[in-house]
């Protein structure tokens, strides 16, 4: 047990690496784990092959773009035999997908090439169509180029109707702008036909990825890059560049910030605004515009790649390069903070909580242990109330999540597990007493999953905290990461058990439903586990634990009761939920067709940036909410430059978050109740 690592996590996975060798070796290992292992293993039948063989078509195209429906139904001929060629031991079917996977991408590149060498008129009579679900699959190449031609009409209209929001000028000046979007686009198009070819090896990483996510979403499989990267998630030390990196409104990578004492610190060169060109590992170079966002990500990510060469631009157009390399450092992005806010005559303590980290590989500290600090800062200040923010944190050490309930009830039990041959076991909090006794708030959402929701759950039951936010994400499901050989390189992370509340109920698929529920932009499009088709169901064990709540009913009732008040006549919740009403059908409903002349198309661009202008303003509104550091910080900090570079994003942060002013309203309501 203790070799295996207890994870509890929501993170996406990453699809490299694999060496080359017969594929169902891999497959039969995984398989075998998931028969024996998994909380609910499914067996290996005609429904997998029907699953694994439209999910992995989906994964290499996903807008029906590639393939044409001959090379669809020569390949239907595998649909129900899947689950046969495993039994057998047969992989030849995945030689026939990757040698019809490759000859689409070759065909693009040639088809692109016949487009850009022919007359290309610059507006058309036809429309161009967006739709929620797939394409019918074009019936043959010249319906595809036919297809590839009206997506480059659009893609260079929309480029021209982006530069300016002046129709008029725009119109007038239509031949020679619109040829030079031309070029850009025919270029961006070239360059992202990279991002499409796979190794061999890639490819099969797919499909193992695919074959194991029929069983739930959360069993993955890993190389040691991917497991490398998912731990750097998970850990407050990781092997970095010093780099924080983050995707532009126009796909471009840009530095957010430098790590001081990195590698990236000590060139002397990198600048916050540097927009990132191309990577270069030993002797393969990835230009940003052309590779994969995942291969950049785990070069970055991967302790596997601990040297690289990064060139970038300057916002004054000088390019340079420099050769960087990893060091163990403080991820301060991953780290648990807290401040103090202010409320008439009252002062709360705010904590946030990005992720539960353990001292997993790098790890050298735990976030039980950095909550624990915090909370002793914060109680030097005298707080009169408490708010711990999980929204957006997707879990980690289940462990962690254990003793940090245990921070905040006295000794008990906190959860149920439950494994596949239905062994029932108590997770409790063994320590006596707790750390903090006052009023206490914790903010979840739909990205709140796993761990966070462990701790939600005990804080909610125990009616320890108001729970505020939104529903969260719905995993309520535990794994384990195992090795699938020998020499370290494969891994297999998999759901061996189903966590339950200490009521028998549990918050698997359906979320955790918030005490008081705050409207939230884009809460609707939140993915969460309810809408994965493979997801484990919601269900209830009959079991008698003993836990005692705590005797403050009218307390919570009073609360909750005047923040719905609150809300409810609030323009500010008013202003989300009407915004809401906007964004919500451009994602549920398919988009009318744009028809593709420049004036149509400019039309619907300036709808759309209209409305993002307005999430943009509404997501940026600064609230009330005075925000200080506690008095430790302060103090220690005094001389930080870095540090206090961050503390003006995280306050910047605070201050535009309408669900802490809700959770600072709370507490100073229950803060004036009288006794």
């Amino acid at each position: 047990m203790n070799k295996l690592l207890v994870l509890a996590s929501l993170f996406p996975f990453l699809l490299f690496g694999q060496a080359e060798k017969n594929p169902c070796e891999t497959l039969s290992k995984i398989n075998s784990l998931i028969q024996e292992n998994h909380y609910k293993p499914k067996p290996v039948d005609d429904s997998l092959s029907v699953y694994v063989f439209k999910t992995f078509l989906s994964q290499l195209d996903d807008e029906n773009r590639l393939f044409i429906e001959p090379e669809i139904k020569a390949l239907q001929k595998h649909e129900l035999k899947i689950d046969d060629y495993l039994k057998t031991n047969n992989c030849q079917f995945l030689d026939e997908f990757y040698t019809a996977y490759s000859k689409t991408i070759a065909r693009y590149k040639v088809l692109l090439a016949a487009i850009k060498n022919e007359p290309f008129p610059l507006s058309s009579s036809e429309k161009v169509v967006f739709s929620k679900q797939a394409f019918p699959y074009a019936k043959e190449e010249k319906e595809l180029k036919h297809l590839y031609k009206k997506r480059l009409l659009y893609n260079i209209l929309r480029d021209v109707a982006e530069l300016s929001t002046n129709k008029d000028s725009l119109t007038a000046n239509f031949e020679t702008i619109a040829a030079a979007s031309k070029v850009k686009i025919f270029e961006k198009s070239e360059c992202k036909i990279q991002t499409y070819e796979m190794s061999k090896a890639e490819f099969n990483s797919v499909f193992f990825t695919v074959f194991c996510s029929y069983f739930d979403p959360h069993t993955e499989y890993f190389s040691e890059n991917e497991k490398s990267s998912f731990y750097s998630t998970v850990s407050s030390d990781n092997l970095t560049f010093g780099l924080y990196i983050s995707m532009t409104e126009k796909d471009e990578m840009t530095v957010d910030d430098i790590i001081p004492g990195s590698s990236a610190y000590f060139t002397e060169k990198i600048d916050k605004g540097d927009t990132l060109l191309k990577v270069k590992y030993q002797n393969e170079e990835y230009e940003i515009a052309c590779s994969s966002v995942k291969k950049i990500d785990e070069i970055i990510t991967s302790n596997e790649y601990k040297t690289a060469d990064f060139t970038f631009r300057k916002k004054s157009g000088e390019v340079y390069s420099v050769r960087l390399s990893k060091k163990i450092m403080k991820d301060y992005q991953n780290n648990v903070f807290s401040f103090k806010l202010k409320k008439e005559n009252g002062t709360f303590g705010y904590i946030r909580i990005p992720s539960f980290y353990a001292t997993f590989e790098n790890g050298k500290s735990s976030v039980s242990g950095d909550v624990a600090k915090e909370i002793y800062k914060l109680q030097q200040d005298q707080i009169d109330g408490l708010i711990i923010d999980i929204e957006n944190n997707g879990g980690g050490s289940m462990e962690e999540a254990i003793r940090l309930s245990g921070l905040f009830i006295d000794a008990g039990p906190l959860a149920v597990m439950n494994d596949n041959k239905n062994k029932k076991q108590i997770l409790k909090d063994m320590n006596r007493g707790t750390i903090y006794n006052g009023p206490m708030i914790v903010m979840i959402n739909g990205f709140s999953a796993s761990a966070s929701e462990f701790f939600a759950n005990a804080m909610q039951d125990y009616s320890r905290a108001l729970i505020i936010g939104n529903r969260s994400l719905g995993k309520a499901s535990m794994q384990r990461i195992f090795p699938l050989n020998t020499e370290n390189n494969e891994f297999l992370k998999l759901t061996l058990e189903k966590f339950y509340r200490v009521t028998g109920k549990s918050n698997q698929y359906n979320g955790i439903i918030p005490d008081v529920e705050i409207p939230l932009l884009f809460d609707k499009q939140m993915p969460r586990e309810d809408s994965n088709k493979t997801a484990l169901k919601n269900d209830e064990i009959g079991i008698n634990v003993k836990y005692h709540r705590l005797a403050n009913e009218r307390i919570k009732t009073n609360a909750i009761s005047l923040s719905q008040y609150r809300i409810d006549n609030d323009k500010l919740a008013s202003d989300i939920k009407l915004l809401n009403a906007k964004i919500n059908p451009l994602y549920d409903n398919d988009l009318p067709p744009v028809l593709l002349q420049f004036s149509a198309v400019f039309d619907d661009v300036a709808k759309i940036n209209k409305l993002w202008k307005e999430i943009q303003s509404t997501s940026e509104r600064i609230y009330p909410i005075t925000v200080e550091q506690n008095s430790t910080d302060n103090e220690y900090q005094k001389y930080d430059d870095y540090l206090k570079s961050c503390n003006i994003e995280r306050i910047k942060e605070i201050k535009q978050n309408y669900h802490i002013l809700e959770a600072l309203n709370i507490l100073n309501d229950v803060k004036n109740f009288k006794p």
